[in-house]
């Protein structure tokens, strides 16, 4: 399954961050390219961030908007957007970045 994926958690509310605009952008020669993106859904997931066969080598970031999320939870953040930077090495592989959020603090990991 060659594709990148997401899931936010809030651990303010102990439940999944829906509606968050999420972008993924490749590293070019002239800087960010953007290559994907999304809302994440219900379940505070974006099953996959890039277009069908487009997974390559190379390095990626991904940007959550928290000021949007936290906009609509009638929140200030001290974070207005999370950007996880990582790389691909096996374009055949699929990788799954996930998010855990608060207005003041986040933490990620490869998920599986």
């Amino acid at each position: 399954m060659k594709s990148v994926s997401t899931h936010i958690l809030d651990t303010t509310f102990g439940k999944p961050a829906a509606n968050v605009p999420v972008l993924l952008e490749k590293k070019g020669e002239s800087g960010w390219e953007k290559c994907g993106g999304g809302m994440t859904d219900a379940d505070g997931r974006i099953k996959d961030l890039v277009p069908a066969g487009k997974l390559v080598v190379g390095i990626f970031r991904i940007t959550f908007d928290t000021t949007a999320y936290y906009n609509l939870q009638a929140m200030e953040c001290f974070y207005p957007e999370v950007a996880v930077v990582f790389q691909i090495r096996e374009p055949e592989a699929h990788y799954h970045v996930p998010l855990l959020v608060s207005p003041f603090g986040y933490s990620t990991y490869r998920g599986s």
